[in-house]
C-alpha cells in the first residue's frame, strides 16, 4: 500500500529549520522521520520554498548562503516531494551564485523550461545575470 500523500506548509519547515519553537520543531522532526521511513509522503511546492526563502532572509536575517543551505536540505529530504523541485534547485543556485531574488531566479528557470529565452522586465540588472535569458525593456511611448 502506498503511503498517504500530504501537503506540508511553510510554517512546519520554518519551525524545524529555526527551532524557534522547540516543541513544534520536534514534532516536525518526527514527521520527517516518518516520511523517510516511507510511512507518509510529504508534498510541497515552490511557493512554499519562496516563502521560506523570504522569511529566512527578511525576518531571520540569514545570509543567502545560509538560506541556500537550508533550501538544499529541504530539496534533498527523503520522503519529501517538491513540486517543480528541479526549477527550485536552479533558482536557489542562481539566487546565491548570481545574487538575484529567488522569485526572479525561479521565473527565469521557468521561462527557460518553457522554451523561451526573452524576458521583458525593468529589472535588467538582475535578469541579465542569468545564463540563457535575454532581457528586453519595453519602450516608452
Amino acid at each position: 500500500m502506498k503511503p498517504e500523500r500530504v501537503f506540508v506548509d511553510t510554517n512546519l519547515f520554518l519551525r524545524y529549520l529555526t527551532n524557534d519553537v522547540p516543541a513544534q520543531a520536534d514534532a516536525v522532526e518526527r514527521l520527517l522521520h516518518r516520511a523517510a521511513a516511507g510511512e507518509v509522503m510529504l508534498v510541497t511546492n515552490t511557493l512554499v520554498i519562496a516563502e521560506i526563502v523570504w522569511t529566512l532572509e527578511s525576518f531571520y536575517q540569514l545570509t543567502k548562503a545560509s538560506v541556500q543551505e537550508k533550501i538544499l536540505a529541504i530539496l534533498n529530504t527523503p520522503g519529501l516531494e517538491v513540486s517543480d523541485g528541479d526549477r527550485a534547485l536552479q533558482a536557489i543556485t542562481w539566487y546565491t551564485d548570481q545574487n538575484v531574488d529567488f522569485a526572479d531566479a525561479y521565473n527565469a528557470a521557468w521561462l527557460l523550461d518553457q522554451g523561451m529565452s526573452v524576458a521583458y522586465t525593468f529589472d535588467r540588472k538582475r535578469f541579465s545575470r542569468l545564463a540563457g535569458v535575454t532581457v528586453r525593456v519595453p519602450e516608452a511611448d
